[in-house]
């Protein structure tokens, strides 16, 4: 069977004139789920579009960099190492948050093994086989503390929440409706799911989002969800937004 890389190229007038500063390019990539050999193809592929690119431009990741895909470690020494084709800012996910407390705290373990916990602690050779029976949660912590390289941590603990350029507002999850984009809670920015995806009213700026995956990227009037579940689907995909236009890159490994 072979393996195919498709890219796919979109370009398109941003609904409601939702613009950047002049002279700024940014590639906002969904979340990636140690998906590293999906995150190098994108990067390939950002690297050849840089071509009439602007003198200014920044790689935003919506976060969610670890579990379910197959090597968490990668894409973090990846991305740790500052290994990337462009500069870059690194927001925070869900799956991040958890894997810091664990850090801090074992009994997390509990809850984290049953949406990705096992993939990562696996990646970073952490013996997996008494977590998966719901044992061995200080052990695996220890383990993980051992042999996570210090850069490791560092990258996740200096992670961002949001960011914001232009019309545009990133976080993780979404904002909460209702309250200032500069007030959201930490736990609705990094966790907030059915309220905010239901809202059809504006949030000030367009929320540019991942989290809940979708076999597209979607297009609202007021927000932007990049997640087109890699780990799973094959597909991560980088929304470019420059001025008022938008255009999508997105590798597709699916076998065909």
């Amino acid at each position: 069977m072979n393996i195919s890389a498709c890219i796919r190229r979109f370009k398109t007038r941003a609904p409601g004139a939702a613009t950047l500063p002049p002279g700024l390019r940014l590639y906002v990539v969904g979340d990636v789920h140690g998906r590293l050999d999906l995150l190098t193809r994108l990067e390939n592929e950002i690297e050849r579009d840089l071509g009439a690119a602007p003198s200014n431009v920044l790689t935003i990741f919506v976060g969610d960099y670890v579990d379910r895909g197959g090597d968490s470690r990668g894409v973090i020494e990846k991305l740790s190492s500052d290994e990337f084709c462009t500069r870059f800012c690194a927001l925070r996910g869900n799956h991040e948050q958890v894997l810091l407390d664990f850090l801090s705290d074992a009994s997390v373990l509990e809850n984290w093994r049953k949406f990705g916990a096992l993939e990562t602690l696996h990646s970073y050779g952490v013996d997996i086989s008494h977590v998966a029976r719901g044992k061995g949660y200080d052990l695996a912590r220890s383990s993980l503390i051992q042999r996570m390289p210090e850069r490791h941590r560092q990258f996740l603990e200096n992670t961002r929440l949001s960011f914001s350029s232009g019309d545009y507002y990133f976080c993780h999850a979404g904002a909460r409706p209702g309250i200032a984009l500069e007030h959201q809670s930490d736990e609705d920015l990094l966790w907030i799911r059915d309220d905010f995806l239901a809202f059809k009213g504006g949030f000030g700026k367009v929320v540019v989002h991942g989290h809940t995956p979708n076999p597209t990227v979607d297009m609202r009037k007021n927000r932007i969800n990049v997640d087109t579940g890699a780990y799973a689907s094959g597909v991560l995909t980088a929304l470019v937004l420059e001025g008022e236009t938008r255009r999508i890159l997105s590798t597709d490994s699916r076998t065909r």
